[in-house]
């Protein structure tokens, strides 16, 4: 299963190396920025310290500009946020939610990733909107700040340890899950997110949303699309919905 780990908008490159670090030593090597601070930080001196021998994770690294070109390719998406948001995903402890997710009974995501929001100020609502969980990690109630790198550690080994760990022989060892029937293909975060904007705007023209006092109805439509777990033919239709509502109402209005 692919796994992704996500930084936006990382404000230190010295975490940047440390998250790297912690993805290899647990068999991770797929990292993405989004929009970080400092130009050219995966090839800074603190960040390559800091990877100290994950070097191979940072050349394999990608900077992208939005965290949907981050998404391409990602089914199931996990936030890390301390702080529920009202009308946003379920916050779940990591492994409660890794159990889930991979139970017999569930469809096994084609992609996941884990997103960390800025060291400065956190994740922001629009980021957390757009996942399917936020996951939580259970620590000292008078001391609850983890450092960006160690949060990645946390949850680099509680997946591993999920996907089955590493055997004595320091293989990968695999859990004993397996989809029942056959697989249904998903539609990944950045085609979900699409349709979102696709019926944010045909919502906007018909009426139904005003964009001065949204009230949190994309953020629930968001949860609604991330719980149906479309496929890639029904976001086709759910847009060519969307596009329909614009037409009718054109022709509503002309006569």
């Amino acid at each position: 299963m692919k796994t992704r780990f996500i930084l936006i908008q990382t404000s230190h490159a010295g975490n940047v190396g440390g998250v790297a670090r912690a993805m290899k030593v647990m068999g991770f090597d797929d990292l993405v920025l989004v929009d970080p601070r400092f130009e050219n930080v995966l090839r800074r001196e603190e960040t390559k310290q800091r990877a100290s021998g994950a070097q191979d994770i940072l050349e394999r690294a990608r900077v992208v500009s939005t965290l949907q070109e981050a998404l391409e390719g990602i089914t199931h998406v996990c936030a890390t946020a301390m702080t529920p948001r009202d009308f946003g995903p379920p916050t779940r402890f990591p492994r409660e939610h890794f159990q889930a997710l991979l139970a017999p009974n569930q469809s096994t995501p084609l992609g996941i990733a884990f997103l960390f929001g800025s060291e400065r100020f956190g994740m922001l609502n629009e980021d957390v909107y757009r996942c399917h969980v936020a996951l939580s990690i259970p620590t000292n109630p008078d001391f609850g700040s983890l450092n960006l790198a160690s949060a990645a550690q946390v949850l680099a080994y509680e997946w591993r340890m999920a996907l089955g760990g590493y055997g004595a022989n320091g293989e990968v060892a695999y859990a004993n899950f397996e989809p029942l029937g056959q697989e249904r293909v998903q539609a990944d975060a950045k085609e979900i997110a699409g349709l979102i904007g696709h019926w944010q705007e045909s919502l906007v023209r018909i009426g139904f949303l005003d964009p001065l006092a949204p009230k949190k109805l994309m953020p629930r439509l968001q949860q609604i699309f991330n719980r149906a777990q479309l496929s890639p033919e029904e976001v086709h239709i759910l847009r060519g919905v969307a596009k329909q509502m614009v037409a009718k109402d054109a022709i509503k209005r002309i006569d």
